[in-house]
């Protein structure tokens, strides 16, 4: 059992063992990233090595996926089972994984909008709003959005009025989805995509996927390295005692 005080830091100590301000300390026990901290008797807090090491996953988290979404996943993380836990963590690597996927399918369609720029549109080549959403992970309601905005332009069923989208609009869909994932807006998007379909042009868009594709290997090798604060924490974590001393048994 821990004993609150041993090795009891203040909120200025923690700070500077981390590397962060007072502030930030506070906020993040507020947030729930830390454990609730002690409080001594004159009421000022107390943070004990479970808070240091919350805190160092944390950093190393938010250095991978972002301080956002680490503050919402740390919670979680803290007191979540160790099977629970560590599937967060699995989750993670997957998404960048099926994101780089994504990206390198969006270069390769890249060509599609180039070579077939001036081919007949043909039905057996072209998916529907649903297929299309499916495919891309997105949802319907994005790709609507998209074409009022000029980015990806299906064609319609004379008869049903149904959207149809054909190989280039579905390079188009797969560049802004690629583009979109990476924090790009909308408008240099479609400045992109107007210059290809004007030009032929796609080395803006082949620069911006492969700087995607950089920055996605930089969050890889981030949550590589924030492996071991992070099994830090889940193997101090009350649930992870506990069945380890339910194991021991």
């Amino acid at each position: 059992m821990r004993n609150p005080q041993e090795h009891a830091s203040s909120t200025a100590d923690l700070a500077r063992l981390v590397g962060y301000s007072t502030q930030q300390v506070r906020d993040l026990e507020r947030l729930s990233v830390l454990p609730p901290a002690e409080r001594a008797a004159n009421g000022y807090r107390r943070y004990g090595p479970h808070h240091e090491v919350a805190l160092r996953a944390y950093r190393s988290l938010a250095a991978a996926i972002g301080p956002v979404p680490a503050r919402a996943l740390m919670p979680a993380l803290r007191t979540a089972s160790t099977d629970v836990a560590a599937e967060r963590i699995d989750l993670l690597h997957l998404e960048i994984a099926e994101q780089r996927r994504q990206v390198r399918e969006a270069v390769r369609a890249l060509d599609a909008i180039v070579e077939d720029r001036a081919q007949a549109f043909d039905e057996t080549d072209s998916m529907t709003i649903g297929e299309l959403a499916d495919a891309l992970g997105v949802r319907a309601s994005a790709l609507r959005h998209w074409e009022e905005q000029g980015l990806v332009l299906p064609h319609r069923d004379n008869r049903s009025g149904a959207r149809r989208y054909a190989s280039d609009a579905i390079a188009a869909a797969r560049v802004t989805a690629a583009l979109r994932a990476g924090g790009y807006p909308l408008p240099p998007i479609g400045r992109v995509i107007d210059l290809i379909r004007a030009h032929g042009d796609s080395d803006d868009a082949r620069m911006l996927l492969h700087q995607r594709l950089d920055d996605l290997t930089i969050r890889s090798v981030a949550l590589l390295a924030a492996a071991a604060a992070l099994h830090a924490l889940i193997a101090t974590s009350p649930q992870t005692s506990s069945a380890m001393s339910c194991s021991m048994r």
